[in-house]
């Protein structure tokens, strides 16, 4: 059956409106958190991702261990989709909580951190610059700049890009005693953490998980992820504990056995030396002196855990 003559000229209308329509659909973020008792952290993280979900703009995706807490309560005040699922371990959590997102963007954050100021401005700017469907191939938006390969989000500035960007680092600030830890290593300790839906997840690993994406990514230059992890000496101590467990058994998964002059003294040793002395830890003062002196304490329990597990095993 032959079409009016005037049909090739609607359909291309058509297709051009919905072109239209769809470009200019601005981009969803989806902030993904996991939680166990978090109620002295969650309302500040929540608050701070306020101005990028606002307006259905995005949405918040909480997977809580089964907090006896206020932590659910928290979290639903702020509108948050919550859901309680047994542990399966850091980077299983995360990556059950990146499945539940709708967004095109994800934003993942632990429960004790939060976006200062320049950061929540700069995110904000970038989202308005992004539309629906957006790869930032070509010309690359005016908040993104190259610089050495890496993209910067950077106001009224252009560049170019030949590859696809799908992940940004974003620098973080770690508190120690409610003190800024400036040094011996501890900053700007950058982290992918902003990334596209569907382009990465967290490496199976017991402890210090990793988000590895697939494509380019580029590092966030203004503002910065505020660590609120250890208020107090307890809290680290408990940290400590439990971390230096879950090292030791990735340390035994490798083959290391763990006891030895070497990994219980001289490591332990040259850690301190190299952060608090090299690293200049010991200007961030008593703090810094502290903080150095449990991390090289967690060092030596590490791997002294690691030689009891292989002994255990032997046995």
């Amino acid at each position: 059956m032959a079409l009016p003559n005037d049909c090739g000229r609607t359909i291309s209308e058509a297709i051009c409106i919905f072109r239209i329509v769809r470009y200019s659909l601005p981009v969803k973020l989806s902030v993904v958190i996991i939680t166990y008792n978090e109620e002295e952290n969650i309302q500040r993280t929540l608050e701070s991702v306020q101005l990028l979900v606002e307006g259905g703009k995005g949405e918040i995706i909480v997977v809580d261990s089964g907090s006896t807490d206020r932590t659910v309560e928290i979290a639903q005040s702020f509108k948050a989709k919550v859901f309680v699922e047994p542990w399966k371990g850091f980077a299983a959590q995360k990556n059950s909580a990146i499945q539940k997102a709708t967004g095109d963007w994800i934003l993942s954050l632990d429960a004790d951190e939060a976006l200062d100021t320049d950061l929540q401005n700069t995110l904000s700017q970038l989202w308005k610059r992004l539309t629906f469907d957006e790869k930032l191939r070509g010309e690359a938006p005016h908040s993104v700049v190259l610089n050495d390969g890496h993209a910067e989000v950077e106001k009224h500035t252009d560049g170019k890009t030949d590859g696809e960007l799908v992940g940004f680092w974003v620098k973080r600030k770690n508190f120690f005693l409610g003190r800024w830890m400036k040094h011996g290593g501890s900053w700007p300790d950058p982290k992918l953490r902003l990334f596209k839906k569907g382009t990465g997840a967290f490496e199976d690993r017991a402890v210090h998980e990793d988000l590895k994406v697939k494509g380019r990514t580029g590092t966030i230059k203004h503002g910065a992820l505020l660590h609120h992890a250890y208020p107090t000496l307890a809290s680290y101590i408990e940290h400590m504990n439990r971390y230096s467990s879950l090292g030791a058994e990735m340390a035994v998964v490798k083959g290391r056995r763990g006891f030895g002059a070497f990994n219980i003294i001289s490591r332990p040793g040259w850690t301190f030396f190299y952060n608090y002395f090299l690293r200049l830890g010991f200007l961030d003062g008593r703090e810094g002196l502290l903080l150095h002196h449990f991390h090289a304490m967690y060092v030596s329990l590490k791997y002294a855990k690691a030689w009891e597990l292989t002994r255990k095993r032997k046995d």
